[in-house]
C-alpha cells in the first residue's frame, strides 16, 4: 500500500512546524533562566593551600530541563599567563528548580611566585575569565561569558631592612640588630620564618641569623632580627639575603644591599 503523496507532504509540513515550535519556545525559555554569580572570594584549607571559591544561583523557570550545564573559570594575570583554570560540571538542572554550587579552585602559591615574585610585594588585580554552556530541553546549545577581576594583596607589601645597627658582644664578635618592616595585605595570616644571611664587600658570608614571623592578614608588622658577626669580617657595605619560610610559600633570597 503507498501512501499518497500529499499526507506526506502534510506530515512532512506539521514535523517541521512542531520542530519550528519547539526550537522558538526553547530559545524563548532562555529568558526565564537566571544565573546569580556571588562575590568570588579566596580562602585557606586545612593544609594550607589558597582556595578560589565563586558561588552560583541557578533559577530555572524556563519550559524545559537544563542538561550538560558547565561552568568553566579562568584565573590569570595582567599578562594574559593562566594562574589556574577549572569547571564545575551539573548534568541536569529541572524546569521550575533553582540550583546553588560554589565553584573552588586551589591555587599553589609556590607555582603562583616561580611566574612573578611581585605577588610577594605588590598589590595587583587578577581577572577571572567565566564561561558558562548548557543544552535546553537537552538539544540546543547556549553559551555565555564574561570577565570581571579581583583584587590581590601582597603578603608582603612594602618590605624593607631598617637601619642597622651594631653592638659589641664580646672581643671578637659583634651583635647586628637589623630592623624589619611591611604590611601584610594578603587574605592570610603570615606565620613561619625570616631568615637572614649578611655578606661583606667581598662576598664573605660573616653571619646569619633568623626570627620567628607572625603578620595578621590587612595589618603592619615591624619586627627585628638579630645576629652575631666576627668583627674582621664587617666592613662599611654589603649585602643580605633574606629568606620566607611559610605555611604558604617559601621564597629566598631577596638581596638587599647595606652600608
Amino acid at each position: 500500500m503507498q501512501i499518497p503523496i500529499r499526507m506526506i507532504g502534510i506530515a512532512t509540513t506539521f514535523f517541521w512546524i512542531f520542530l519550528i515550535a519547539f526550537f522558538v519556545s526553547a530559545v524563548y525559555s532562555v529568558k526565564d533562566v537566571r544565573f546569580n554569580f556571588g562575590e568570588p572570594r579566596m580562602g585557606v584549607t586545612a593544609d594550607n593551600k589558597m582556595v578560589f571559591s565563586l558561588p552560583i544561583a541557578i533559577v530555572n523557570r524556563g519550559f524545559y530541563n537544563i542538561g550538560f550545564f558547565n561552568l568553566t573559570i579562568e584565573i590569570s594575570d595582567k599578562e594574559g599567563f593562566i594562574i589556574t583554570r577549572g569547571s564545575t560540571f551539573v548534568p541536569v538542572i529541572n524546569k521550575n528548580d533553582a540550583v546553588t554550587i560554589t565553584h573552588n579552585m586551589t591555587i599553589d602559591a609556590n607555582e603562583l611566585l616561580q611566574r612573578d615574585e611581585n605577588y610577594l610585594f605588590n598589590d595587583t588585580e587578577l581577572k577571572i575569565y567565566e564561561a558558562v554552556s548548557m543544552r535546553i530541553a537537552g538539544v540546543i546549545p547556549i553559551q555565555a561569558s564574561t570577565n570581571l577581576s579581583m583584587s590581590w594583596g601582597a603578603p608582603l607589601y612594602n618590605f624593607a631592612l631598617g637601619e642597622v645597627e651594631y653592638d659589641a658582644h664580646n672581643n671578637t664578635h659583634l651583635k647586628v640588630v637589623v630592623p624589619i618592616s611591611f604590611e601584610n595585605h594578603a587574605f592570610f595570616d603570615l606565620v613561619g620564618n625570616i631568615q637572614i644571611r649578611m655578606y661583606n664587600s667581598t662576598n664573605m658570608l660573616v653571619g646569619d641569623g633568623q626570627t620567628n614571623l607572625e603578620a595578621r592578614h590587612n595589618s603592619p608588622h615591624q619586627g627585628y632580627l638579630e645576629l652575631y658577626v666576627s668583627k674582621t669580617g664587617v666592613t662599611e657595605n654589603g649585602y643580605f639575603e633574606v629568606y620566607f619560610l611559610t605555611t604558604f610559600f617559601n621564597y629566598g633570597p631577596l638581596v638587599i644591599p647595606y652600608g
